[in-house]
């Protein structure tokens, strides 16, 4: 067991279990939660033969047996759906929403990105989303097996308004007793306009020029566009009346000062390496979303263009 059972169990059905909802979910089940996760192949079997082995710096630690499926319809109605999967997955997890979702579940959203809130809530209203980021360096790293290597393990969510409801806070409850960090922040959406601010220009241009942090922040030129894709967000993030910190990018840039040289994102890892990728959701959500309010974003408009192009070299889908 990890962690201590918080007060009142909760029922959650984990869609994604790779490495966020592997981690998170792997945690609240160990904590004694009714958790059931989604999967499939070769992962769902070696979930429902071995359970759940989870490598971490905060602390590995297994689970067994595991409550596994690969169809929501085995589950019902639960409390809350943990949304772990990838922005290129959505619609096949949107679909399986529906035999879990009952008057009083939350769906709470972990994807990268500021569209997936308002895809998620297209299918079950925007009264059923909780809108989260999570903070976390984690992957698959076999079947039934998780690696986290790094960050700070935290979840962030709010209610679609910022209010602050009994669900969120018994959310907020169960994590806490289940050893992982969870806040509920002043303003959820300015969480997710700066964590989009952070990863999509780095990973568009860490895609087109194939470097690490160490080579993009250290050079003058690819310093400077990381600051011109992020203030390019930073204007788009207002033109959605969510304002972001005035140093919002100053910030940013001391945070990618602080990573390790040789880091690069999981876009640029995808593309290259001819796996489905997130870049329709990154960079292509700025140019959608830049042109619908009449916001220039030439940087981004840039990368996700050469990027698209890579991404159809290298056999990426889901793009």
């Amino acid at each position: 067991m990890v962690g201590k059972a918080a007060a009142e169990q909760v029922r959650v059905a984990v869609i994604g279990t790779g490495g966020i909802g592997g981690y998170f979910g792997g945690r609240l089940a160990a904590a004694g939660h009714d958790v059931r996760f989604v999967a499939r192949g070769a992962h769902l079997e070696a979930l429902r033969r071995d359970g759940l082995r989870v490598d971490s710096t905060a602390g590995s630690f297994a689970v067994a047996p595991v409550r596994a499926t690969d169809d929501t319809r085995d589950i019902g109605e639960v409390d809350y759906v943990l949304l772990c999967v990838k922005t290129w997955q959505l619609p096949s997890a949107i679909a399986a929403l529906k035999p879990l979702v009952g008057s009083d579940t939350a769906v709470v959203t972990f994807q990268n990105g500021v569209e997936a809130p308002e895809q998620v809530a297209q299918e079950v209203g925007r009264g059923a989303v909780l809108p989260g980021t999570a903070k976390i360096i984690a992957h698959l790293d076999g079947p039934g097996r998780v690696r986290h290597v790094g960050g700070p393990a935290a979840l962030a969510f709010a209610e679609w308004d910022n209010g602050v409801s009994e669900r969120v806070t018994r959310l907020v409850s169960a994590l806490t007793g289940a050893s992982v960090a969870a806040a509920v922040p002043d303003d959820i959406w300015a969480e997710l306009w700066a964590k989009f601010l952070f990863v999509v220009p780095f990973g568009g241009l860490g895609t087109v020029t194939d470097a690490p942090f160490g080579v993009l922040r250290s050079r003058p030129g690819t310093r400077r566009l990381l600051v011109e894709g992020m203030t390019e967000i930073q204007r788009l993030a207002a033109a959605h009346d969510v304002p972001l910190p005035e140093d919002i990018v100053a910030r940013t840039l001391d945070f990618i000062d602080q990573q390790p040289a040789e880091g690069t994102s999981s876009l640029q890892r995808d593309i290259l390496s001819g796996r489905p990728s997130e870049l329709d959701a990154w960079n292509g959500s700025v140019v959608r979303l830049g042109e619908r309010t009449g916001t220039p974003t030439p940087v981004n408009r840039y990368l996700y263009e050469v990027a698209g192009v890579l991404a159809a070299r290298a056999g990426s889908t889901g793009e």
